[in-house]
């Protein structure tokens, strides 16, 4: 494969790590604990995708794939305001572990259910972008890699304006920071949180939906994307955005070239290997704060 399209294979996949990853981080420092069903929501965007598209084309209707993306967009945060219903609302109270064993819980009955709705075979969710691949420089690029660049980097830019340029982001990063102080202020720290978790599900969802085309969707993925969101949190340090988006576009590089070398196989193992390593070497990631903290 020339190095040019290795490399937008690698950007495209580090886009849609960066989605999963921010929609962790969200969540994260809005509720002040880990939700592990952020995985199953990952997973359920691509079926989403899937199911959608099965029934416009059951009705006769030929939609182009990024057309589908914002109707998977509102179904997965509305996913995400339901792990907020069930896994935080109720113990908020409590302490952390509870609301780790809560979204746990969901993530099997998540992963169970998409099994037995859709079926343990993997599927295919439909291109955003298809068609013959751009020449440039003669270099053949493939559309789909680009198309998924573009749409993340739409997404991603609009959550940046979203938490830097309005009040509501400046609210939420206050309950992020010391929800009993903005609660003091007058904030709606609990609808900001619940907020927070929808758009963390919405995240989750668009990049499923873009990450199916080229990976498939199986019912037994959650757990891999979860994996692979927990380590872009841990190495961005624990509630940095940017350390996470950072990460994540690592995590992808690396496992584009190995895989290229070698094999997918030997990359995800190579991946846990230099992350047990950078964490031993720098315990706090690479932007941050004590690990451990919110873990």
């Amino acid at each position: 494969m020339p190095t040019a399209q290795l490399l937008l294979n690698a950007l495209a996949l580090g886009a849609a790590y960066a989605l999963v990853a921010l929609g962790f981080v969200l969540a994260l420092n809005a509720a002040g604990a880990v939700n592990f069903a952020h995985g199953d929501a990952v997973m359920l965007g691509g079926v989403a995708a899937v199911v959608i598209a099965s029934l416009c084309a059951a009705a006769g209707l030929r939609m182009p794939g990024i057309a589908l993306l914002p109707l998977v967009v509102v179904a997965s945060g509305a996913l995400g305001l339901l792990i907020a219903a069930l896994g935080y609302w109720p113990l908020r109270d409590r302490p952390p572990a509870s609301m780790f064993v809560a979204t746990i819980a969901l993530a099997a009955v998540f992963e169970q259910s998409a099994t037995a709705f859709f079926g343990p075979e993997p599927r295919t969710a439909p291109p955003v972008w298809d068609g013959a691949p751009f020449t440039v420089a003669g270099v053949a690029l493939g559309r789909q890699p680009l198309a998924v660049v573009a749409v993340a980097a739409v997404a991603l830019g609009g959550v940046w304006l979203l938490l830097e340029r309005t009040q509501t982001g400046r609210r939420l990063r206050a309950v992020a920071q010391d929800r009993e102080m903005a609660r003091a202020l007058g904030i709606g720290a609990t609808r900001l949180i619940l907020g927070a978790f929808a758009l963390a599900g919405a995240l989750a969802g668009l990049a499923g939906a873009l990450l199916g085309h080229q990976f498939l969707v199986l019912s037994t993925q959650g757990p891999g994307y979860m994996l692979k969101a927990y380590i872009a949190a841990a190495l961005g340090g624990w509630g940095s955005v940017p350390g996470a988006l950072l990460a994540a576009l690592l995590i992808a590089l690396f496992e584009t070239l190995v895989s290229a070398a070698l094999s997918a196989v030997w990359a995800q193992a190579a991946l846990y290997v230099v992350v047990l390593a950078i964490l031993l070497l720098r315990p706090r990631g690479l932007f941050g704060e004590a690990v451990g903290r919110r873990a």
